[in-house]
C-alpha cells in the first residue's frame, strides 16, 4: 500500500508556537520547528491560523498509531507516493 505525505503550517503546543507538521494519510507523526521570527511573519501567521491545531498528546495518539499499524515512516520500511516532495525521512525523524 502506498502512502501519502503532507506538510501543513499549523500551531502546535496550545497555540505557543508555529511548526512544520508532517502527516502521512492525514495522521500527524512529526514536526519541524521554526525560526523564533516565525511568530512574527504575518503570512506564516494566516496559514497556520487557517489549520487545525495540534498538542503534544495528537502526536502521541498519531505517533502510536502509525507504529501498531507498522505504517509509521520513521521506524518502518513504507512506500509514500509523494516522496520526493520532502526532504530526507532521516531528516524528518531525527536520525543523524
Amino acid at each position: 500500500m502506498k502512502y501519502r505525505m503532507d506538510s501543513r503550517y499549523c500551531w502546535y503546543n496550545e497555540g505557543t508556537m508555529i511548526v512544520l507538521m508532517y502527516f502521512l494519510n492525514q495522521i500527524p507523526f512529526t514536526f519541524d520547528e521554526l525560526p523564533d521570527g516565525s511568530l512574527y511573519d504575518l503570512d506564516l501567521i494566516k496559514l497556520a491560523d487557517s489549520e487545525r491545531r495540534f498538542e503534544p498528546e495528537d502526536l502521541y495518539k498519531g505517533s502510536g498509531y502509525l507504529i501498531m499499524e507498522e505504517a509509521h515512516p520513521c521506524f518502518f520500511d513504507v512506500e509514500i507516493e509523494n516522496i520526493e516532495c520532502f526532504p530526507d525521512l532521516s531528516d524528518l525523524c531525527g536520525s543523524d
